[in-house]
């Protein structure tokens, strides 16, 4: 710390007795300037641990070295009031003097270190402090963790310290020593609120291995454990079910100790409190669900599957594991499995469940791992869309995990391939560079649906429809309002009825649910249709004959005449002269050449007409003007 300083104390006596008798300073300040003399270390409650570097009386100054800030002047009275002397055996002045021997030191005598640490803070110090005083100037920030998971363990066995229960809590050095066991249960029993107990049991339980011979101190653990969750079990099911999860463990090591013929058990405030069973296992830490799960069986007899398949429809990944390990363990796999399939075909699989088969891949349930579930994942993603969550996991992995979407379609048939990547494009939920890219990986696996991105056309048979582009355009305007208003205000409006009592007597429930099946037949319907649409402009169509995209001029036997315009599947509109060619009278024209004799279907019978001409479709102004008429009556409807 620099070179030895040399002024003598006489001087400085002599210099303090001259300016207390000349006014300067009362002999109160002088007192304390006395143990402020160059050389001695201080503190200050800002700027932290300091020594005294030089003092100028005359100028009424002292110069303190605050670290890198060297030689900063202070007022000398300000420095009486303001700093704390520390005496030279102070853990800071000998980090301060010699950080090497106190390094050695770290090593030989380490509960005496930490001792003395404790002590020179007060009687008591967090571990942010005990680190502070040592690193880096004494052990590197490595050497420190090393040194203090050593310095912990020797504490905990040592007596003479109370242990924190939460990190920020303070090591309080004891004057009488306490074993470990009583310190961990004086702690425990003086904690009064139900985090701090929580906090204080938990040290036991990691400390378990070391409480042989102190099961006299756990047993009255075990009774005031029973005395809190007496009061917690209706206010704080959970907090009182975490309690009783301690209690079982250390009963299970150490089998002496007695719960008693009264004392309340897990399964005991499970089936209490069966309609919570939600809220509970929201609140329980996970590393607790799986124990608490093991009761079940205990709790609710024979109905513990549906109390678990409750509870399934709100679990997270980790649950989710742990109710499916359960119905392993009793053999009822098949009924787990049959419960997922059924809420795979509903589409009403949740967003993490889905998460947790997808990460599974097919290593509990092959069967499920197919392109049902990426249809599934496609309405959960929707779902999660119309709930304005600002963030999807399961979006999130469908996007990172390059493999998924291959691996769900690997062994499908072509038209599933297809009809998944016509899903894809209809969903609102990606923007169009992600579903390219999640495309490109299916194209990857299935080269021949490149014509998917490319919007090249394929032979795919009768099952496809030919429909303008914009009549495509307004069916899948229509698709999109029935997604993302329609479905949704209904979801609302059973919600709505569910509270209004009885659902067996509730009109308005049972109107809500019939409509949700309208519209849900409705929505399948929609996704078909589209899945099968094939947009077009009619262009070049072959007038050899009538095809889609011809005009078609046709003179009844009574002489009239009447021109029909043979458009795509959705384009009816008769009144105009626009026939789908999926209605009667495109039906009776299709593939009929100029000359021929047909038969109309009529209100009585059947017409008799001949075609007359058949030339190229070229109103699309027509056409365009009709589909924006029958978009605003729908927009106004």
């Amino acid at each position: 710390m620099g070179a030895p300083f040399s002024v003598t104390t006489m001087s400085m006596t002599e210099e303090l007795t001259q300016a207390v008798e000349s006014g300067k300073f009362d002999k109160k300040t002088a007192d304390k300037l006395a143990r402020l003399a160059p050389g001695s270390f201080c503190t200050h409650k800002s700027w932290g641990f300091g020594r005294v570097a030089e003092w100028n009386l005359i100028a009424g100054q002292i110069l303190i070295d605050f670290g890198p800030k060297k030689s900063h002047p202070m007022q000398a009275e300000y420095a009486a009031e303001t700093l704390t002397p520390i005496p030279a055996e102070h853990i800071l002045a000998q980090r301060a003097n010699d950080p090497a021997a106190l390094r050695e030191r770290c090593s030989s005598d380490t509960l005496g270190v930490v001792r003395q640490i404790i002590a020179d803070l007060g009687g008591k110090a967090n571990a942010d402090q005990i680190a502070a005083t040592l690193s880096p100037s004494v052990l590197d920030t490595a050497a420190f963790k090393r040194w203090w998971d050593g310095a912990r363990k020797k504490m905990k066995s040592d007596g003479h310290f109370k242990l924190p229960a939460k990190k920020t809590d303070p090591y309080v050095l004891l004057e009488n020593r306490v074993n470990t066991g009583e310190g961990l249960v004086n702690t425990f029993k003086e904690a009064r609120h139900t985090k701090d107990q929580l906090l204080a049991l938990d040290q036991i339980l990691k400390s378990l291995s070391e409480l042989a011979g102190q099961e006299a101190a756990l047993q009255e653990a075990i009774d005031r454990i029973h005395d809190i969750t007496q009061k917690l079990r209706r206010l704080q099911p959970a907090s009182a079910i975490e309690l009783l999860v301690a209690r079982d463990e250390i009963l299970l090591r150490f089998p002496a100790l007695e719960a008693g013929e009264t004392a309340p058990t897990i399964a005991d405030i499970l089936s209490s409190e069966s309609s919570r069973l939600i809220e509970i296992f929201n609140t329980l830490p996970g590393s607790k669900q799986r124990e608490v799960l093991e009761k079940f069986d205990a709790a609710f007899g024979d109905s513990w599957p549906d109390k678990s398949l409750r509870l399934l429809r709100e679990a997270g990944g980790r649950l989710i594991a742990d109710i499916c390990r359960l119905f392993e363990k009793h053999g009822q796999k098949d009924q787990f499995q049959s419960t997922l399939e059924r809420w795979i075909s509903e589409r009403s699989i949740t967003s993490e469940m889905l998460i947790w088969l997808c990460k599974e891949r097919d290593k509990r349930f092959p069967d499920l791992f197919n392109a049902e579930l990426l249809a599934s994942v496609f309405s959960a993603l929707e779902a999660d869309m119309l709930a304005e969550k600002r963030t999807s996991r399961l979006k999130d992995l469908l996007m990172d995990d390059r493999e998924l979407v291959g691996d769900l379609l690997v062994n499908a048939s072509r038209d599933v391939v297809r009809d998944s990547m016509r899903k894809l494009l209809l969903t609102p939920v990606f923007d169009d560079l992600s579903k390219r890219s999640l495309m490109a990986r299916i194209v990857k696996l299935y080269p021949e649906t490149q014509n998917m991105i490319t919007g090249a056309q394929t032979d795919e048979g009768d099952t496809s429809l030919t429909v303008s582009w914009p009549s495509l355009e307004k069916r899948k305007a229509e698709f999109d309002r029935l997604v993302t208003k329609d479905i949704p205000q209904n979801l609302r409006d059973i919600n709505i009825a569910k509270e209004q009592g009885d659902l067996r007597e509730n009109a308005g429930f049972k109107a809500a649910k019939e409509h949700q099946r309208v519209l849900q037949s409705r929505r399948v319907e929609m996704e078909r249709e589209l899945a099968l649409a094939r947009g077009t402009e009619f262009e070049n169509p072959n007038t050899s004959q009538v095809s889609i995209g011809t005009v078609v001029t046709v003179r009844f036997e009574d002489g009239s005449k009447e021109t029909f315009s043979i458009l795509g599947a959705w384009d009816s509109a008769p009144d105009l002269g626009l026939i789908s060619y999926k209605a009667g009278i495109g039906q009776a024209l299709l593939g009929t050449p100029t000359g021929s004799t047909i038969e109309f279907p009529a209100e009585n019978g059947v017409r008799k007409a001949t075609i007359e001409s058949i030339r190229a479709f070229t109103d699309f102004d027509l056409l365009k003007n009709k589909v924006h008429a029958l978009k605003a009556e729908a927009a106004a409807e």
